[in-house]
């Protein structure tokens, strides 16, 4: 085994300990990335690997590393992912940049900060702020539906909007909603459980259900927006895709004065009959250059999930092409 030092310093033991994470798990975070060995002895990091372009790769990850817990930015695995990929394309004095400028979406109801974790996610907080509909495109796991929730929270907090209203098609992947048990109620929920455990965090358990009793919360399948104008509300569709042409004109005609739309969606992950086309896909062409309208591409970038993740998503990319 021939190992190769990395020239990286750091400031303390302490910025040493956090970089590299409790039971070195940061390490283990990017081995996994980089597909190496990293060793430590001492204060120094050594990889198992000649390959010179890891070494700079991994130097410039460390040396960004360091400038955050210097700076008192705590970092997690998803961090250690997400400034791994960044660092591919972007120079370090921007991903630090990008950390030290965070922009929080609301609190946790614990009173603890919410940051937006991605550039994408805080470009995409930025387009909302500025139109009154935003379409939010890309894989799952970039936080496209998780971001738009709680900045209606924080909107609602504000009393920028009366009213939360979330809806998702009532289309499932290969599964259909009449075989389940219970009422519509009970058959909806597990469809929309991404929804409640954004305001969970948010909110808390109790206060959900409180502003769900009276009506300030409302989450409902897309077939109760027909009929309605709604004002004064900040309107999450999740799940687009699986809105067909005339759905989606449906929901979008119902915005009123003083509100926001968010649609989300993935357009890789249609659950439709074949040959019926996606609303998504639909109106996020046809409406590209109307004024008020924005619309954010999430990327694989934004996945900031396990490692593992990342890897699956490029296996099934590549079977597919």
């Amino acid at each position: 085994m021939s190992l190769t030092k990395l020239d990286v310093e750091f400031t303390n033991i302490h910025t040493f300990t956090e970089v590299i994470g409790i039971n070195d798990r940061h390490l283990d975070v990017l081995n996994r990335y980089f597909e190496t060995t990293i060793f430590t002895k001492g204060e120094q990091i050594h990889i198992d690997d000649a390959d010179t372009s890891k070494k700079r790769a991994l130097e410039k990850v460390f040396s960004i590393l360091i400038r955050l817990v210097d700076g008192s930015i705590p970092i997690s695995e998803r961090d250690i992912i997400y400034i791994a990929k960044l660092s591919e394309t972007m120079n370090k004095s921007d991903i630090i940049d990008f950390y030290t400028k965070r922009v929080e979406i609301t609190k946790t109801n614990t009173g603890k900060p919410i940051y937006a974790k991605t550039m994408n996610q805080k470009a995409y907080l930025g387009a909302i702020e500025k139109s009154d509909l935003t379409f939010g495109i890309g894989p799952a796991g970039t936080g496209k539906t998780y971001v738009a929730v709680l900045h209606a929270v924080q909107l609602l907090k504000n009393g920028r909007i009366r009213k939360i209203i979330l809806t998702r098609p009532a289309v499932e992947a290969g599964e259909s909603l009449g075989f389940l048990p219970g009422d519509l109620k009970e058959k909806i929920d597990p469809y929309l459980r991404p929804l409640y455990d954004a305001l969970y965090e948010a909110l808390g358990t109790k206060q959900t259900e409180d502003l769900i009793e009276k009506g300030v919360i409302e989450i409902a399948p897309l077939a109760y927006m027909r009929g309605r104008t709604l004002e004064s509300a900040y309107v999450v569709l999740d799940e687009a895709q699986n809105t067909t042409k005339s759905q989606m004109k449906l929901f979008l005609t119902r915005l009123g004065f003083e509100s926001k739309m968010v649609v989300t969606g993935d357009v890789t992950q249609v659950d439709l009959p074949k040959n019926t086309q996606s609303g998504l896909v639909h109106a996020s062409n046809l409406l590209k250059d109307v004024p008020g309208i924005a619309t954010i591409h999430f990327d694989r970038v934004d996945v900031i999930r396990h490692p593992l993740i990342q890897k699956v998503l490029e296996r099934y990319e590549n079977e597919s092409h």
